[in-house]
């Protein structure tokens, strides 16, 4: 699985606001001369993190936006969530879709859904602040299976 651009853009936007002091007005030019990213896509995203309930937004002069909770009360599936959707790696657990060739004789397809949890919960398991580098330095989540899968560590900033 890999990011898209945007939301990979998405998550550098959100941890340079982070690194700012709470209560700061931020602007979308601001954030992409901190991040590189080019204006236009700053903007694109910081209307989609706020329409999400990420950024909230004060309008007029001394207004820009503003995160919406604590970078630790943010988590990387938020994010990936608001510019991408709900986390699934196959449609076939979409119930409205019906393209999948496989579907009326797949023995996978009702196990989907764990997998797909399984990638909410590793991704709601990395903070905002985890990936600013203002809370924890890493994250590290296991899971167990009767076949004892060893641990997997997922560790901030490896989002590229």
């Amino acid at each position: 699985m890999r990011l898209s651009s945007l939301a990979d853009y998405a998550v550098v936007i959100l941890t340079a606001a982070a690194r700012h002091p709470a209560g700061d007005r931020l602007s979308a030019t601001l954030l992409a001369g901190e991040t590189g990213v080019p204006l236009p896509t700053t903007q694109k995203l910081m209307g989609r993190l706020a329409a999400s309930g990420l950024l909230t937004s004060a309008r007029g002069t001394g207004g820009g936006f503003l995160l919406a909770h604590a970078p630790a009360a943010i988590s990387l599936g938020q994010i990936v969530e608001a510019v991408e959707g709900p986390i699934a790696m196959t449609t076939c657990v979409d119930e409205t879709r019906h393209d999948c060739a496989l579907e009326g004789a797949c023995s996978v397809r009702p196990h989907w859904s764990a997998v797909n949890e399984a990638i909410r919960a590793a991704l709601g398991g990395v903070s905002l602040a985890t990936l600013a580098g203002t809370g924890p330095a890493r994250t590290t989540m296991t899971r167990t299976t009767e076949a004892a899968t060893p641990a997997v560590p997922i560790v901030a900033g490896a989002i590229a």
